[in-house]
């Protein structure tokens, strides 16, 4: 994931620029709208600066620079009439690119005059060609506090005592983070001790003094919501130290202004490392409430890995997900889920780098970590958890692994290779998930999936190496060993690789190349880009190599200023979906990122889905992917589009898909009406029959600055031939049964 924009760099601002070695001309544009231009040699040691409005009349800019004499290096050189021309040629190009990508779907006033436009819309089931089946799915980076506090259920915050100001976070983040001691009224940091711990991957515990009135407090997560009526699962590891004596430990749950909402209790006797277990039952709804711990024992008490699960999970899983959340993720029909990331994937630094086996196994020996994006991640939500939600909701896993290099962003080094040393293991690694994800019970790493509760496989089909890498000859030669030996090891397995951080570019360029060289099937394409470019790049894919490597549109949204989830960004998003489905036999997959926030956590807007502890709350950008999620097909079928008014800026703004899909034999129609008033469209079906007059049509539809906008169905009537009205900026989907594509 980037957060720049693609382009050529172009510097601004009103004073000249230069640089020690001058090769042909700087351009620097002022904000007046005039170029200051250095292009003429008249000395060794001097060039002249030109300032221009049109590239054809010049006027001297006084300020000259010049060269020392001594000078080191440097050149000045004389340019051709054709390189000039040249550059005139590409700074007028610049410029187009520039107008469309900035243009809004708000038509022009000037064509206001040609609507109300009526719509002839034929569809040719005659013509209809194999699409993925696989197209639209889910990408999950655990970014905003999307798992911990967000997607995995886990209540406590800071339960294994692992928090560090390494992290990043804020101020205040350590082992202590998120709990207290109190005392008669009074509160106090609670002391940390590293000896004998419970795992060498969870070195920190909590030392409690039991003196009578004394608790142990968690806040949660911006507190811990509950709801009246629903139990908790509440656990935790506990031994005593030389010289105590065992007994309970009281376990509340108190609601926001301290009242008592559940109680129950856990014995403590051991002087080994025991987990206790219990379950609390809420006599209330809460919003942000506390777990209290009391100790009724004498000396003190050792505590880790201290846990509240709700115990209404989705599909009722053992250390799951949060029902609601993940129900909302499921409706959108993903096809596939890429994860735990992407810029996460290859980690801030080579130490940072994802390890997908320090998320499997017992929690308490799982090994916790900064998250890239500032924050910490338990693994709790780790890649049995991930393969478990993707079987769940019907949906193909894609792991993400580092293609050997880390984040070219990464702090006080940029992006670094693992040493050649080390590659060997580091590939073992990749082959070992293989085997974790599909190998029998009696392989090693299969075992170790049938032991935590998957005998069967999970039927891994797909694996993304490397993430936006800069494509350089360390990532070349990593990526290459990688590829190499899952295409020896493991063919069966679809790579993806990865073309950089933009849709253009020498890392989208050299990416390619790569991908081409080495005959890699698939490459994940990113780009955020703003509606004017979508809205004017219906035709992207329409022109890729159709024999080449397939893609997958790894991250996208439409971008405003300010960030917001508006229909304007929502219809810019569905018009370019028409173009994906009808290139869907070379886009195999695409996702919409990022996918989920946390109210009072986010680092990047829009998201798809934004949350609270209580409340989750699509957007209207998530409704469209919703409707195209629900309504897949694996067959797309052309269709001639003749509008009243043919001129190009309205034709692009009523964009039409039809796919069929062939399991349950229905026709989807989807159009996008980006027009400030009501279309009329006649529909014609060629090559196809009706299999009957009902049908379904779904409508999103409002202004284009509107945010809070859900689909409207209802029935409608359909055959050979039917007429629909299409509002003003909506996006209609109307589904019907047919007979047969003939």
């Amino acid at each position: 994931m980037s957060d720049h924009a693609a382009g050529p760099y172009i510097p601004t601002g009103d004073k000249p620029f230069a640089t020690d070695w001058v090769e042909g001309p700087a351009v620097c544009p002022l904000s007046d709208g005039s170029y200051v231009v250095y292009m003429d040699a008249y000395t060794r040691h001097r060039y002249e600066a030109k300032r221009t409005r049109d590239f054809h009349t010049w006027e001297d800019v006084t300020d000259r620079i010049s060269i020392p004499k001594d000078a080191k290096h440097g050149s000045i050189i004389t340019v051709s009439e054709e390189f000039v021309d040249n550059l005139l040629s590409e700074v007028s190009a610049f410029q187009h690119r520039e107008k469309l990508r900035n243009e809004r779907l708000a038509l022009p006033d000037s064509l206001k005059g040609a609507i109300p436009v009526e719509a002839e819309i034929t569809v040719h089931g005659n013509r209809a060609k194999k699409i993925s089946d696989n197209l639209f799915g889910i990408f999950f980076e655990d970014l905003n506090y999307a798992a911990d506090g967000g997607l995995y259920a886990e209540l406590i915050q800071n339960r294994d005592f692992e928090y560090s100001p390494e992290d990043g976070a804020r101020q205040g983040w350590d082992s202590g983070y998120a709990w207290s001691v109190r005392e008669g009224g009074h509160s106090s940091p609670v002391t940390i001790a590293v000896e004998n711990p419970l795992h060498e991957n969870n070195p920190h515990y909590a030392v409690l003094q039991a003196n009578p009135g004394v608790t142990l407090q968690n806040d949660g997560f911006d507190g811990i919501s509950l709801k009246k009526g629903d139990k908790y699962d509440f656990s935790l590891f506990a031994r005593l130290p030389e010289g105590s004596k065992g007994g309970k430990m009281i376990v509340r749950l108190l609601d926001q202004d301290g009242r008592e909402v559940a109680q129950s209790a856990v014995n403590v006797s051991s002087q080994e490392w025991k987990r206790q277990h219990t379950v609390l039952v809420a006599n209330a709804d809460v919003r942000a409430g506390v777990l209290s711990l009391e100790p009724k024992l004498t000396g003190a008490v050792h505590l880790d890995m201290v846990s509240l699960f709700p115990q209404n999970t989705f599909k009722g899983r053992k250390n799951g997900l949060r029902a609601d959340l993940a129900q909302t993720i499921a409706d959108l029909h993903p096809r596939f889920m890429r994860f735990p990331g992407g810029c996460l994937a290859h980690g801030d630094g080579v130490h940072n780098i994802y390890n997908w086996k320090e998320t499997i196994g017992p929690l308490e020996s799982r090994k916790p970590q900064r998250n890239l994006w500032g924050y910490h991640q338990t693994k709790g939500l780790g890649y049995f958890e991930f393969f478990q939600y993707c079987e769940d909701i019907h949906a193909e896993p894609v792991p993400v692994i580092a293609a050997g290099v880390c984040c070219q962003n990464s702090q006080g080094g940029g992006q670094q290779g693992i040493p050649m040393c080390d590659m060997d293991a580091f590939i073992q690694d990749i082959l070992d998930l293989v085997e974790y994800a599909n190998g029998d019970a009696s392989t090693e790493w299969g075992r170790r999936r049938a032991e935590a509760g998957h005998p069967e496989p999970f039927r891994l089909k797909y694996i993304g190496i490397g993430n936006e890498d800069q494509i350089t000859d360390a990532f070349e030669e990593r990526f290459t060993m990688i590829y190499q030996a899952l295409k020896t090891k493991h063919p069966e397995i679809t790579v993806i690789g990865t073309a950089g951080p933009f849709n253009e570019g020498t890392d989208y360029e050299e990416g390619w190349t790569i991908v081409n060289q080495l005959g890699v099937p698939m490459v994940d394409e990113h780009y955020y880009q703003t509606p004017g470019w979508f809205l004017n790049n219906q035709h992207f894919y329409d022109s890729y190599d159709r024999k080449g490597a397939k893609v997958y549109l790894g991250e996208y949204a439409a971008h405003l200023p300010g960030r917001p989830n508006n229909l304007e960004v929502s219809l810019a998003e569905a018009t370019y979906m028409t173009s994906l489905e009808r290139n869907g036999d070379v886009v195999s997959m695409a996702s919409y990122a990022p996918l989920l926030a946390k109210e009072g956590h986010t680092q990047w807007n829009p998201d798809l889905i934004y949350f609270d502890n209580q409340t989750v709350k699509p957007t209207v950008n998530y409704y469209v992917q919703q409707l195209y999620g629900q309504n897949a097909g694996d067959e797309y079928l052309p269709s001639t589009v003749k509008l009243s008014d043919s001129s190009e800026d309205i034709a692009k703004r009523f964009p039409v898909s039809v796919v069929k899909d062939s399991k349950t034999g229905d026709l989807i129609l989807k159009m996008v009406n980006i027009l400030p008033s009501a279309t009329r469209a006649q529909v014609h079906l060629e090559g196809v029959t009706a299999a009957g007059s009902r049908a379904v049509k779904t409508v999103l539809s409002g202004a284009l600055e509107d945010k809070n906008l859900e689909p409207q169905s209802s029935d409608c009537e359909v055959g050979q031939e039917f007429t629909c009205e299409l509002p003003a900026y909506s996006f209609t989907v109307i589904r019907f049964k047919i007979k047969s594509v003939y």
